[in-house]
């Protein structure tokens, strides 16, 4: 059964939910340490906000969010700050509606089920100014409540895109004339093409870090391009390598 939640950590992720219009957020758990901490750092009075406030001891806080980690099975990690949110599920769209977009810019994730590299990835997107990400519906990190404490607010802003087949949407990128990319450390050619900063609707695809891009994915983008390396070492961590692709492809 689907939960009609989803709670949050960290205080730089929940200041962006509480500002998300289309969350509906249900209650703030916190000590008294931690709503006075939210006010301190984001300049935002929990209390004043007409939303449920739930005060506990330290102790309470962990135990209360442990539970609801087990109601949602998701690890639980202990909670940062003495605060949580428990909000509505972050809105997601269908890849039909950016079909259309002119001067799009999307970002695909292909087999990513670490949460540290998806969250620092969507952290990525959010400063590049990505419309959307793609993102599969199975072998994919999910939006537990330590992902939304590790990409510091940034899926509040980052339109994601659910899929149920990532090589069908590539296909469908493909025909609504986007330029498809694919970063592949095997690829002679390097992401320098001025192609690439001329095109005006573009989706740049990064694969999971041991295998890359699926053999259904890679056959389908337009370009499989590279990252060429300058040192001894020949491959990069795949948060970091999307953050330089992402430069390259959307850097000013």
């Amino acid at each position: 059964m689907e939960l009609d939640f989803e709670i949050i950590f960290g205080l730089h992720s929940i200041a962006a939910a509480l500002k998300n219009p289309t969350r509906i957020h249900q209650r703030i758990v916190a000590t008294d340490e931690g709503l006075m901490e939210l006010q301190r750092k984001h300049n935002i009075n929990a209390k004043n906000l007409g939303i449920k406030i739930e005060l506990f001891s330290s102790h309470s806080v962990q135990e209360e969010a442990k539970m609801l980690c087990a109601e949602m099975d998701v690890e639980f990690f202990r909670v940062p700050s003495q605060i949580f949110l428990q909000t509505s599920p972050l809105q997601t769209y269908e890849l039909k509606e950016f079909l259309t977009r002119p001067n799009s810019r999307l970002l695909a994730l292909d087999q990513i089920t670490d949460v540290h590299n998806g969250a620092a990835i969507l952290r990525s997107a959010c400063f590049y100014g990505i419309n959307g990400v793609l993102i599969p519906s199975s072998k994919s990190f999910g939006l537990t409540p330590s992902f939304y404490r590790i990409a510091s607010g940034a899926t509040e802003y980052v339109n994601l895109i659910r899929v149920n087949s990532l090589s069908r949407a590539v296909g469908q990128l493909n025909e609504a004339g986007y330029l498809t990319v694919g970063l592949s450390e095997h690829s002679s050619e390097n992401l320098t093409q001025p192609e690439l900063r001329t095109a005006q609707k573009i989706c740049l695809l990064l694969g999971a870090e041991e295998t890359g891009l699926s053999n259904a994915v890679a056959r389908l983008v337009q370009k499989n391009l590279s990252l060429p390396s300058q040192g001894e070492i020949k491959s990069l961590n795949v948060a970091s390598a999307a953050a330089i692709a992402m430069e390259k492809c959307f850097g000013l």
